[in-house]
């Protein structure tokens, strides 16, 4: 999210040495630290699971659009390897980021 510790902190209502001991994993945030950070924008998801909350589908881009409409147009079995490279993207994104 770009913020510094102190700010963090700040938001969530804690001090920054609770802060501190939440990205240690010593301490686990209440609910009321995750819901004030989340209005601010943080993924509460990928703070307890480690998964990144989908973006709804009814959100999608200009160019996401035009995504789906040409996946839409192939063939089913070319649909099923799109599917298989996008998931091996992500699988290696996600390895990537832990």
């Amino acid at each position: 999210m770009g913020l510094k510790q102190e700010e963090m902190a700040q938001i969530g209502g804690v001090t920054r040495n609770t802060q501190g001991s939440y990205e240690r994993d010593e301490r686990r945030p209440d609910c009321a630290y995750l819901k004030a950070l989340h209005a601010v924008g943080l993924d509460v998801l990928y703070v307890v699971t480690g998964m990144r909350t989908p973006m709804p589908v009814g959100k999608l881009t200009d160019e996401e659009e035009v995504l789906v409409k040409r996946y839409r147009s192939i063939p089913p079995d070319d649909q099923k390897s799109v599917r298989r490279f996008v998931q091996a993207i992500a699988d290696d994104v996600a390895k990537n980021s832990t």
